[in-house]
């Protein structure tokens, strides 16, 4: 133990603080108990992952919404869901998918950031994919844009399940409508050459 630790240790001793973990900075010493930094820090990262990830999706939804009415013209299969339903949909995976990240980063594993870019990256992934559907009317790039974006989410999913099987079930519903995704986008491509 340095003797900033020790110094950092002794003072919590002396202020009477039991069982908590010391934070020091120069001439600084923080002292607050593991449950207390823990519940600070993912109610924070809850709030922060659900707004980003909702804020992000909103704003491709209203950037894209224009060019929405070429899905409507489009020639689809019976199993196709009217139009409404998919910003539902999406604010319930978009939601689903955060506090999956959040059950992921609580565990405080030594993954976690590495998991996070992992879920940035296939969160961007899914982003673009609205963008190649409705405005570039490119349905084939779009389908194997989103097979890319399923194999991203399932590893994803697997990897989240080994850090916590709550988050591994948040993703299930995501992995599942990503699969229908890929059979309607598919479907319309083919109907649609």
């Amino acid at each position: 133990m340095s003797l900033t630790e020790k110094a950092a240790a002794n003072a919590a001793a002396f202020a009477g603080i039991n069982g908590c973990q010391t934070a020091y900075h120069v001439k600084e010493v923080i002292c607050m108990s593991e449950n207390q930094l823990t519940k600070t820090y993912t109610w924070r990262s809850l709030v922060a992952l659900i707004v980003g990830t909702l804020g992000a999706g909103a704003a491709v939804g209203f950037l894209t919404q224009r060019d929405s009415s070429f899905y409507e013209e489009l020639t689809k299969p019976v199993f196709a869901p009217p139009g409404w339903l998919f910003p539902i949909a999406w604010t319930l995976l978009y939601t689903a998918m955060a506090v999956s990240m959040w059950f992921v980063l609580r565990e405080m594993g030594q993954d976690r950031f590495i998991l996070l870019g992992l879920y940035i990256a296939q969160l961007a992934v899914n982003l673009l994919w609205p963008y190649l559907f409705f405005v570039q009317q490119a349905l084939g790039l779009s389908f194997f844009w989103l097979l890319l974006l399923w194999m991203l989410a399932a590893i994803m999913l697997y990897q989240f399940f080994r850090e916590s099987k709550v988050a591994g079930w948040l993703l299930v519903p995501y992995q599942l409508w990503l699969t229908f995704a890929a059979v309607l986008n598919f479907s319309i491509a083919r109907l649609n050459p």
